[in-house]
């Protein structure tokens, strides 16, 4: 129970973020004011542990958390106009090879960044699943169904790293690294219904 109190900000975070999740895969707009509650809880339990890309890229989900609220409620007119509500989409190659071109520049400008001029631990690791998540995120606000595929991956990656920070620093980061397996599956459900949304 001590461990619970000592935590309940990375609680506050898992529970934020687990709602956050099942409301984005249930194509809820609400996924979006409690996706920035999560990600300002979040800035604090990272920065604690000396994740600084994390940090930026938790802030960065308070802003495109607000971007997605606007385009799902607002956006997206001319595919309103075509079918009546915003269904999710294909993300066409010529986009795709461009953010993966972004994913890996940016990820070697930050780890090298963070690596040279911070006290950021492995930063290399944590830039990439930054500026992927960076990716994701604008995906998921566009409601493009490859969003799933790159959260699937980023999920992979991010289990590793809080597990082996919270081995080191900090206990609490179990509970993230839980929380992404949870997200691990959340994330091929998401992709299944998007799916199957699309084929209606």
């Amino acid at each position: 129970m001590q461990f619970f109190f000592e935590n309940w900000l990375e609680l506050t975070g898992v529970i934020s973020g687990l709602l956050c999740v099942w409301l984005l895969i249930k194509e809820h707009v609400l996924t979006f004011p409690i996706g920035m509650l999560y990600a300002s809880v979040t800035v604090f339990v990272v920065a604690r542990a000396l994740l600084y890309a994390d940090v930026v890229l938790n802030l960065y989900y308070v802003l495109m958390n607000a971007y997605g609220w606007y385009y799902w409620v607002y956006g997206g007119k001319q595919l309103r106009a075509s079918q009546g509500e915003l269904l999710p989409q294909r993300l066409a190659r010529s986009t795709l090879i461009r953010l993966l071109a972004i994913t890996l520049i940016g990820s070697i400008i930050m780890g090298f960044y963070f690596a040279r001029y911070t006290q950021a631990d492995m930063a290399y690791v944590d830039s990439l699943t930054t500026i992927a998540s960076f990716v994701a995120m604008w995906m998921s606000a566009r409601k493009l169904l490859s969003s799933w595929v790159a959260w699937f991956v980023i999920d992979v990656v991010q289990i590793g790293l809080y597990i082996v920070k919270g081995m080191n620093a900090n206990p609490g980061l179990f509970l993230y690294a839980g929380l992404y397996g949870v997200y691990l599956l959340m994330a091929v459900w998401g992709w299944l219904q998007w799916r199957k949304r699309m084929a209606e």
